[in-house]
């Protein structure tokens, strides 16, 4: 089982290149950062771990930019999102970035994608609520044409890009999406709780799911299964890699039982000692 990490790097944690170096070095596989672009101060929306919202949600760093240094400065570190809220991106924009970063990284990098929890944050960004899971497919069928080995053009219902030269292209080879229908870009999860519309749309055009937290997957991955199965998918190629997990043997233990390939743990947003001193906790599961 491989052991990536996440964390919310700020501008008073651990630097990016720091963390990365830290990390390959002791055999972590992967490291995913998560998106916020502001957090507007008369948010009405519920923090979703209940209670006060943690200061590092409006001090996030732009996870493209730190991935782009820790890819830098490594060779083998796998690298992620988790997640990026692309109904607030320019597909155009975001094809470009994510396909930069996979090149410029030799193909290490893996799109998480979500819908976002923040209502405020996303109107800013001129997100009707009710229809950003619509949005978010056509955004990610637009930069997949992007992505198309040949000019290939897209007309949807939110966005739409004339069959375009658009290099570089991401280093991941095509998947299946369905029988005679490539899924190209790189490795695409999604994040969210379960439930028949996240399902139905990771069955529809991902590779797989990114569970928050990790919890209830011995009832909820037979669901995910069935449906995927369902929509044409090929059974060996659904991946489930628990993200944002606070690590025990037990749990650890579980995830293994299920056939869990990846597991993502959750480092505090925090100074380097610390950081580093939880690395070193973590260092008994690798």
């Amino acid at each position: 089982m491989r052991i990536a990490t996440t964390i919310f790097l700020t501008d008073r944690t651990v630097s990016p290149v720091r963390l990365a170096h830290s990390l390959e070095e002791r055999g972590f596989s992967g490291l995913y950062l998560p998106e916020h672009t502001h957090i507007p101060v008369s948010r009405e929306t519920a923090a979703p771990m209940g209670g006060e919202l943690p200061e590092m949600y409006g001090r996030t760093l732009d996870p493209f930019v730190a991935l782009g240094q820790a890819a830098a400065v490594t060779e083998r570190l796998h690298l992620g999102t988790g997640i990026t809220l692309v109904a607030q991106h320019d597909p155009i924009d975001l094809a470009k970035q994510v396909a930069t970063l996979d090149h410029l990284s030799h193909g290490r990098f893996t799109l998480g994608i979500g819908y976002g929890w923040n209502v405020e944050e996303a109107a800013d960004h001129g997100v009707e609520w009710r229809t950003r899971r619509d949005l978010v497919r056509d955004r990610m069928a637009l930069m997949r044409a992007l992505w198309s080995p040949e000019p290939t053009a897209y007309v949807g219902q939110y966005c739409s890009v004339q069959a375009s030269t658009a290099y570089p292209k991401p280093v991941q080879a095509a998947r299946e999406l369905g029988p005679g229908a490539p899924l190209y870009g790189p490795r695409t999860l999604i994040g969210g709780a379960a439930g028949p519309k996240l399902f139905a749309a990771i069955a529809d055009h991902a590779d797989g799911w990114l569970p928050i937290g990790g919890g209830g997957l011995g009832e909820s991955l037979p669901v995910l299964r069935q449906i995927w199965e369902t929509a044409g998918r090929d059974p060996k190629s659904l991946q489930v890699v628990p993200y944002a997990v606070r690590p025990t043997p037990g749990k650890m233990s579980h995830y293994a039982d299920l056939g869990i390939e990846e597991v993502v743990l959750q480092l505090p947003s925090a100074s380097k000692p610390e950081v580093l001193r939880t690395l070193d906790e973590f260092a008994q599961y690798l």
